[in-house]
């Protein structure tokens, strides 16, 4: 099971969440209580392992503000957030990967899925009419049951410790995307909440 942690502000953060063994750090650069700018991106980023996927979380954004973006903190995945096409995503394929977020709201968001075959896997979120991403809300995991799709699912939406075991073992997606879950306030993260977060994921 891979996990991410979005909304890294701070090295600090960075660090405890790569010692304890995430696979994954988002850094947003959309209207967001967790946004960070580019150049405090790409100095953690700097300090970061080879081995770390670094993911640039987007909304609606230009095409050449994302390309600067990606470039200057040499980002291995870009994952958006908002009404991006299938054709707006598959502009960037031949960069890096490439993440597209489905919020679901009812069945009818489930069929936004297939329309997306230029992406290398889906993370699926909560819905919520004033913020893309970050609510802390849980996805109505009902509609996962009627879920047939060949790419990775990634699960996000108010994920934590108390939680996740039920969430990995009911769906098993490729991944989990955590952020509200596990802070102490929007952008700064509980090391101890990682830690069991953590614990739970890797329990047999």
């Amino acid at each position: 099971m891979k996990v991410k942690i979005c909304g890294i502000t701070n090295i600090t953060d960075a660090r405890n969440a790569v010692n304890l063994g995430v696979d994954a750090l988002g850094f947003v650069f959309a209207p967001s209580p967790r946004k960070i700018s580019v150049s405090s991106a790409c100095k953690i980023i700097k300090t970061l392992p080879v081995f770390t996927i670094k993911v640039g979380v987007f909304v609606n954004e230009n095409k050449d503000k994302v390309l600067n973006v990606l470039r200057r903190c040499k980002l291995d995945v870009l994952q958006f957030h908002g009404e991006e096409s299938d054709k707006y995503c598959a502009f960037f394929q031949k960069y890096c990967k490439i993440i597209k977020a489905i919020r679901l709201k009812n069945s009818d968001s489930l069929e936004k899925i297939s329309e997306y075959k230029h992406v290398d896997a889906i993370l699926l979120d909560s819905y919520d009419k004033n913020y893309y991403g970050g609510t802390g809300k849980t996805i109505p995991h009902k509609l996962l049951k009627s879920l047939k799709y060949k790419k990775p699912i990634i699960v996000a939406g108010g994920i934590r410790a108390n939680n996740v075991r039920t969430i990995i073992k009911s769906f098993m997606p490729y991944a989990i995307d955590v952020s509200s879950g596990i802070e102490t306030s929007p952008g700064k993260k509980s090391l101890r909440q990682i830690r069991d977060l953590m614990q739970k994921v890797k329990a047999n």
